[in-house]
């Protein structure tokens, strides 16, 4: 989805490139000036629009990666759990030997 401001800005720096060239037609520095700060004005928001547009997409993009590093965790978590429903005692050994471990550290820092 695009951003308003680029739409916006695009037209208004198209407004201004014509509002430039007619007073530089009818040597106008007033409709000059003017339709040349329009021009700018005008390309200022199209760029901030861009920037929103690149933030949005960099968050999107963010949110998809973070939901699914969450799915790949939580299947990992699942396959880990029908693994220990199949071998009962070898999830019982892993744990005395995480506690065993886990018992030595916390029995050195004392």
């Amino acid at each position: 989805m695009v951003d308003t401001n680029r739409i916006t800005g695009a037209a208004r720096e198209l407004g201004g490139k014509v509002q430039g060239a007619f007073g530089d037609l009818t040597d106008s520095r007033r409709d000059s000036a003017e339709g040349r700060l329009r021009e700018a004005s005008g390309r200022a928001e199209s760029v901030y629009g861009q920037a929103k547009d690149a933030v949005r997409h960099a968050a999107d993009e963010a949110y998809d990666t973070a939901e699914d590093l969450y799915d790949r965790g939580r299947r990992t978590l699942h396959e880990g759990h029908e693994r220990s429903v199949e071998w009962p005692h070898a999830s019982l050994v892993v744990a005395g030997l995480i506690g065993f471990g886990l018992g030595l550290l916390v029995r050195g820092r004392n």
